[in-house]
């Protein structure tokens, strides 16, 4: 069999989903879900030429969840033949027996399920040999070497295509997946000498490689990316205005992602607890969320509990409209789920007259601090408190004058949002959540 074709169809996981129900409906289960995938691809990555990995990948998998009452227990295997998913059901049924129960537990309302699948064109192999990837590794780190000799050594450059599909099906009469795509392609250099010797890198993703940034593209922005990094400096602490670059403005939105989401928010640990319809963002400033974009990082037509998505706004002119909740944590705040079992599909920003350049962001700023990198995780989710190791340049009079490392940048998720002054066009089709550049107009900068 070709590394190419998977091993099952999606209609012979449906009948393995739908025999695996009924062996757990027989063995007492009140109700079943069921998730099957497999996932096949290859990886290789080069450095300084020389071929440092060859990945293949190859596997398929079967989890169970029955629920008892309102008992609920957890099995998966690897083995799909019948013996196996029966053992597999059995020690399933077993574990919810012996489990506490909790009144919110079970499968979503049969009213919420998804009736309509739409085809959004997600599944598109790359059709591209190992040896082809191979010199597509090369020719990306080779671009970054060309772009200066003060480029010397490499942490490699990858290229990576993966196939999955999946069926998702209860015992409510839900039953439905589909195949998808998702390829990589990386590169990550290191310039200068000694103590100021600077990595950098760049990346691409995409569902379709022809959506992809050219291997040659990636390789020269990570060239040019380490390299202005050469000469990095500190700088005394300062309170001052500063962008996030649209690669990380998209991580510290997420915090806002995580702050509205189910699980945080029952258990209240969030620092927007309560915070539905009120401003918790500048007026000019919403954000949209699109399960159906075609060719989407994140698109679906249900979500991983089978509930229909829709097309609806987050945040409309500031203020929070939306909440990212699954059947669980809805019922646990006495709510209905919204779609978003498995997280969000598609984030868009949208910022009316506030939309700049990125050249006009940074003369926005006037002088302050473009944040091109962030370490650790210093965030406090209950509190919003929010302190980062970062590195990035010092901007005066909205031009770089040189680079920056070994800072902090620190302030309050809370405050952080309703500060923001600007948002860039120079967003990047790569992740969940389409955002360019984020101006905010003060923050605390701990340097000397």
């Amino acid at each position: 069999m070709s590394q190419k074709e998977f091993a099952y169809s999606i209609d012979q996981f449906k009948e393995i989903a739908q025999q695996t129900i009924q062996m757990a409906k027989g063995l007492g289960a009140s109700s079943v879900e069921v998730d099957l995938n497999e996932g096949l691809g290859s990886a290789v990555s080069v450095r300084k030429g020389e071929i440092e990995n060859l990945e293949y990948n190859r596997d398929k998998g079967l989890g169970v969840t029955v629920y008892v009452g309102h008992r609920k227990g957890f099995a998966s295997t690897s083995d799909l033949r019948e013996s196996a998913i029966k053992h597999t059901v059995e020690a399933a049924v077993a574990i919810a027996q012996l489990t506490a129960e909790d009144p919110f537990s079970g499968l979503a309302d049969p009213d919420q399920l998804a009736k309509e699948i739409t085809e959004l064109d997600l599944y598109h192999p790359w059709d591209i040999s190992m040896e082809e990837s191979i010199s597509l590794a090369r020719e990306c780190e080779q671009a970054a070497f060309d772009v200066s000799s003060e480029i010397k050594n490499s942490e490699g450059a990858s290229v990576s295509l993966q196939e999955g599909q999946f069926v998702y099906a209860n015992s409510n009469g839900f039953i439905q997946g589909y195949p998808s795509t998702r390829h990589y392609i990386s590169c990550s250099v290191t310039a200068g000498e000694g103590d100021q010797m600077q990595r950098d890198g760049w990346w691409s993703t995409a569902r379709c490689a022809d959506d992809m940034e050219p291997a040659l593209d990636i390789g020269k922005q990570a060239g040019r990316r380490a390299l202005g990094k050469v000469g990095a400096k500190k700088i005394s602490t300062k309170k001052i205005p500063v962008v996030f670059e649209a690669p990380i403005a998209s991580g510290m939105l997420r915090h806002f992602v995580s702050a509205v989401s189910g699980g945080n928010l029952y258990r209240q640990q969030s620092f927007l607890e309560g915070a539905i319809g009120e401003s918790v963002f500048p007026d000019f400033f919403s954000i949209e969320e699109d399960p159906f974009v075609l060719r989407g990082l994140s698109s679906s037509a249900f979500d991983n509990e089978g509930v229909q998505t829709e097309k609806r706004s987050i945040v409309s002119s500031g203020r929070l409209e939306g909440l990212f909740l699954s059947t669980y944590s809805a019922k646990k705040l006495g709510l209905a789920s919204t779609g978003n079992a498995g997280g969000a599909h598609n984030l868009s920003v949208h910022a009316r007259d506030h939309t700049h350049e990125f050249g006009d962001l940074l003369k926005m700023m006037d002088t302050g601090f473009l944040v091109t990198d962030l370490l650790g995780h210093g965030t406090n989710m209950v509190t919003g408190d929010y302190s980062r190791g970062a590195s990035g340049f010092w901007v005066e009079n909205g031009e770089i004058l040189h680079p920056v490392q070994e800072v902090t940048v620190a302030g309050n998720l809370k405050d952080m949002f309703k500060a923001i002054r600007g948002v860039g066009n120079d967003h990047l089709n790569r992740s969940s959540f389409k955002v360019g550049s984020l101006l905010i107009d003060s923050m605390t900068v701990g340097g000397d």
